[in-house]
């Protein structure tokens, strides 16, 4: 059964740093993408960032670029989010999603979800 799992969320003021995890299980992840998706409140779901897992190619979503890096410890099975320069507009439940699909921004072709952890950015 496929497990992700995120970590790392909480209360942050503007400026700071927060590093999310999702760690992966159930399965080999090699050739998926791993992606991560944000829901603020009020607002849908929107795409912030995927990487290849096999080989760390990496995309961003215009809103996070040179703040945010996603990163992958194949050793560990988990994918990391590391958040700079965060600002209150980056408050949302940040979710970790795997698809096949590579170039796809698109969450309905991430096949698995895990269930999401919150940051909170205060003003």
């Amino acid at each position: 059964q496929v497990q992700l799992v995120e970590s790392g969320g909480g209360l942050v003021q503007a400026g700071g740093s927060l590093r999310l995890s999702c760690a992966a299980s159930g399965r080999t992840f090699s050739g998926y993408v791993m992606g991560w998706f944000r829901q603020a409140p009020g607002k849908e779901r929107d795409f912030v960032a995927r990487i290849n897992w096999s080989s760390g190619d990496t995309s961003y979503a215009d809103s996070v670029k040179g703040r945010f890096t996603i990163s992958r410890d194949n050793d560990k099975n988990t994918v990391y989010l590391q958040m700079r320069s965060l600002k209150p507009e980056d408050t949302a439940v940040y979710h970790c999603a795997a698809g096949l699909i590579w170039g796809s921004r698109n969450q309905a072709d991430f096949r698995y979800w895990g269930r999401g952890t919150e940051v909170t950015v205060s003003s």
